[in-house]
């Protein structure tokens, strides 16, 4: 397995980067997130961070990761569904928001490879 070294902590990461397990220090979690977004060349914002502590919530309390309607519709009711829709997440995370933002967030990969 493919070792990610964070700030002197070691973590596993599967072929494709995204992390083996649950990182449960939410500052050890978040410094991952850092290194991960700027491996991706994603610059983190506000935006960015709402989407990922959702991410976060969502997976801390369920174990998998949110299905994207799911996170479009909550995310959609705090900035207003009429701005939230997958244009919104692919102009922060290109690469794609069950893909890439996943990966950054530092979640294990969805058992299906990614959410849609």
């Amino acid at each position: 397995m493919p070792i990610l070294e964070v700030a002197g902590q070691t973590y596993e990461t599967d072929e494709a980067g995204y992390l083996i397990g649950w990182i449960s220090d939410p500052s050890k979690r978040t410094a991952v997130t850092t290194h991960l977004a700027a491996q991706e060349s994603v610059e983190m914002g506000p935006n960015h961070w709402e989407v990922i502590y959702f991410v976060w919530a969502y997976y801390e309390e369920y174990k998998i990761a949110p299905l994207i309607r799911i996170l479009t519709k909550v995310i959609g009711k705090k900035l207003g569904k009429e701005k939230v829709n997958s244009k919104y997440f692919y102009t922060l995370f290109p690469g794609g928001i069950g893909q890439q933002a996943y990966k950054i967030a530092a979640i294990p990969r969805p058992r299906n490879g990614f959410c849609i």
